[in-house]
C-alpha cells in the first residue's frame, strides 16, 4: 500500500506541476507580453486585471476538461456537448462582465462606465469568448494527451495480440512436426528396423532445439540449417533408397538471423504432397542462399503427373498456411512467397530480407 500511495502522490504532484506551469505561462503572456503593448495602464494594473479574471477562467477551464469533455465529447455526444457548454459560457461571460465592470473599470475607464451599462450584450458575448481562451488551449492539450494515450494502448494491445498469435503459430508447428516424425518412427518399429534408435536420437535433438532454443524471436541461420538437415535425415531413413534429396547451402553466414522454425513447414509440405505418393522417382531439390541482406529458399519436389494433386491442395495444408501467416507477422512487406505447379513437380520459392 505504501508503494501505491507513493506512486499516486508522485502522479498528483506531477499533474499539479504541469497545471501550475500552464497558468504561470498564461499570466506571463497576458501580463508581460500583452501588458507591455498596453499604453493605458501599467504591467501591475494588467496583473491585477488578470488575477481578478482568473477564478472565472479556472472554473471555465476545469469544468470543460474534467466534466464536459469526458462526459460528452469523448463519448462522441457532440450535440449534447455544445448544448451544455454554450449556456455555461454565457453565464460565465455574464459573471465576468459584472465583476470587470464593478472592479477595475471604475478605476481604468470611468468615462466608459458612465456611457455603457454593465449589461452591455456585445461585451458579455466578448467576455464569454475570452473566458474560454485558456480553456480551449487546455482542452486541446488534454485531447492530444488522450489521443496519444489511446494510441499507445492500442499499439500495445496490437503488439500483444500479434505476439500471442505468433506464439500460437509456433506452438502449432511443434505438434504437427512431432506427429509426422512419430509416424515415421512407428513405421520403422513395425518393421523392426535397426534404424529406429537413430531416429530416436535425432528426434531427441530436434525436440531439444524446439523446446529450448526456439523461444526467441530470431535464431542463427546455422542452427536452422542443422535442424533442417536433421529432419531430412529422418525422412531419408524412412524412405531409404527410394528418395533422393539434394540440399545445397551457399553463403549461409552464422551472423544471419531468422525467425525459428520458419522453413521446416515448407520441407514438411514437400514430403507430404510430393514424395509420400506412389511415385517411382521420388526426389527433392532444396537450395538455401543468402546474399546482400536477402535470403532465398527454394524447394522443388516430385509429384505424380497423373494424380489429381493440384496447386490448391498443395497450399491448403496447415504447414504452408502457418508459414504464410508468420511471414505476414514477422516479415511484413519484406518477403515474397511463390508456389508453382510445374506439372511433374511443385516448386516453392521464398525470398526474405534478413538481419545480420
Amino acid at each position: 500500500m505504501r508503494g501505491l500511495t507513493s506512486n499516486n502522490e508522485g502522479f498528483s504532484f506531477n499533474r499539479i506541476k504541469w497545471h501550475l506551469l500552464l497558468w504561470f505561462s498564461y499570466l506571463f503572456f497576458y501580463v508581460i507580453v500583452l501588458g507591455s503593448l498596453e499604453t493605458e495602464h501599467s504591467v501591475f494594473q494588467q496583473l491585477k486585471i488578470e488575477l481578478i479574471r482568473l477564478p472565472i477562467k479556472l472554473i471555465a477551464t476545469y469544468t470543460l476538461i474534467y466534466f464536459f469533455i469526458p462526459r460528452f465529447l469523448l463519448r462522441r455526444q457532440y450535440y449534447s456537448f455544445f448544448l451544455s457548454v454554450m449556456p455555461v459560457a454565457f453565464v460565465l461571460g455574464l459573471l465576468q462582465r459584472y465583476i470587470d465592470y464593478h472592479t477595475f473599470y471604475q478605476e481604468l475607464w470611468p468615462d466608459y462606465v458612465i456611457e455603457y451599462p454593465w449589461l452591455y450584450w456585445p461585451k458579455v458575448l466578448y467576455g464569454s469568448i475570452g473566458v474560454y481562451t485558456i480553456a480551449a488551449i487546455a482542452a486541446i492539450i488534454k485531447l492530444l494527451k488522450q489521443w496519444f494515450t489511446t494510441q499507445q494502448i492500442n499499439n500495445s494491445l496490437r503488439q500483444e495480440k500479434l505476439a500471442a498469435e505468433l506464439k500460437f503459430l509456433k506452438a502449432q508447428i511443434h505438434p504437427h512436426f512431432l506427429f509426422n516424425t512419430l509416424n515415421n518412427l512407428y513405421a520403422l518399429t513395425l518393421k523392426k528396423s535397426s534404424k529406429a534408435p537413430e531416429v530416436v536420437l535425432k528426434l531427441s535433438d530436434l525436440l531439444d532445439y524446439m523446446l529450448y532454443e526456439c523461444n526467441v524471436p530470431k535464431v542463427g541461420l546455422d542452427k536452422e540449417i542443422a535442424m533442417l538437415e536433421n529432419y531430412i535425415e529422418l525422412e531419408k531413413i524412412r524412405y531409404g533408397d527410394d528418395l533422393k534429396v539434394d540440399f545445397k547451402v551457399d553463403n549461409a553466414s552464422k551472423s544471419v538471423l531468422i525467425s525459428p522454425m520458419l522453413l521446416l513447414p515448407l520441407i514438411e509440405n514437400a514430403f507430404k504432397h510430393g514424395v509420400s505418393g506412389e511415385i517411382n522417382s521420388k526426389w527433392l531439390n532444396i537450395n538455401l542462399e543468402t546474399n546482400n541482406g536477402n535470403l532465398e529458399f527454394s524447394i522443388e519436389n516430385s509429384k505424380d503427373p497423373k494424380s489429381q494433386n493440384k496447386k490448391e491442395s498443395y497450399t491448403e495444408g496447415i504447414g504452408l498456411k502457418n508459414v504464410i501467416r508468420r511471414l505476414e507477422l514477422v516479415y511484413k512487406d519484406v518477403h515474397q512467397l511463390q508456389v508453382n505447379d510445374k506439372g511433374e513437380s511443385f516448386k516453392v520459392v521464398l525470398n526474405v530480407e534478413i538481419e545480420n
